[in-house]
């Protein structure tokens, strides 16, 4: 992919799981929510399944797992059809904006991983499945925080979202990168994987903090301290299922980002 030399110019970032709300939790009880509201539980691995898709494909991806769509069937009688999931698309707005405005931290490392890719001249730019309505109220508490990436685009910014690339092409032509192999996108979905790989970028997942392993660090850190075989067994299905999305490389999480761009530079 790459020819020696290969100078990193530009890093993509998802949001939630990979540079903010470890774990990615916050939109896993909106999903849920949702569904309860009309009779339908969901389990939160269920939920979790097509994270990284813009919000209303990812409720239609969960309609249609079996499970769902039987006990909907159940309830009222016929499949989830397209109105059902934009009246759920609708109410998930302004729910995952009250989960958003609070009840979430930088990930660690975030910052310093931020100034040490600056300090090289690596432009920052963002993706993300949540919408820009979201957005306007993630980006400016991050900002406060100290993380204020160059762009910012949002899967109701293009036509469609991941897996296609296009929200990593116009990031890309936002922050005026070429060509696509000068730039890591960083992401802690397969879906957000394929996404890079379809975009010729490098793809690296980060496993640890996001949706595949699902932990808050607390939680993670408890388990892998009275646990650590179930830690390892976790944390082993994350990354493999990172690494069959396509993943060049598979990190814990992004503070680990500044020797993924030496090893690249470096091939």
């Amino acid at each position: 992919m790459s020819s020696p030399g290969t100078k990193i110019q530009a890093a993509l970032f998802d949001w939630a799981g990979t540079t903010i709300d470890y774990g990615s939790l916050a939109p896993m009880r909106v999903f849920v929510e949702i569904f309860r509201r009309r009779g339908v539980e969901i389990a939160i691995e269920e939920a979790r399944g097509p994270m990284g898709r813009a919000k209303h494909e990812h409720i239609a991806e969960v309609c249609k797992l079996p499970r769902v769509a039987m006990r909907w069937r159940e309830v009222h009688g016929r499949e989830p059809g397209e109105a059902d999931v934009m009246a759920m698309y609708e109410e998930f707005l302004p729910l995952q904006k009250s989960v958003l405005g609070d009840g979430w931290e930088l990930i660690p490392g975030v910052l310093e991983t931020m100034a040490a890719l600056r300090s090289r001249g690596i432009l920052i730019g963002s993706t993300t499945g949540y919408t820009r309505a979201l957005m306007e109220v993630v980006a400016p508490r991050a900002a406060r925080l100290g993380y204020s990436p160059d762009c910012i685009v949002c899967s109701d910014d293009v036509k469609a979202g991941r897996p296609a690339p296009w929200m990593n092409f116009r990031a890309a032509e936002l922050i005026g990168i070429f060509p696509p192999s000068a730039i890591v996108a960083v992401d802690d979905t397969p879906v957000g994987i394929e996404a890079a790989r379809n975009g010729g970028m490098w793809a690296v997942g980060v496993a640890r903090t996001g949706n595949e392993f699902g932990f808050h660090e607390a939680e993670a850190d408890a388990l892998q301290k009275n646990d650590a075989l179930e830690y390892q067994r976790r944390l082993a299905i994350a990354t493999d299922r990172l690494k069959n999305a396509g993943a060049h490389f598979v990190v814990d999480g992004i503070a680990d980002l500044v020797d993924v761009v030496d090893a690249v530079e470096k091939s």
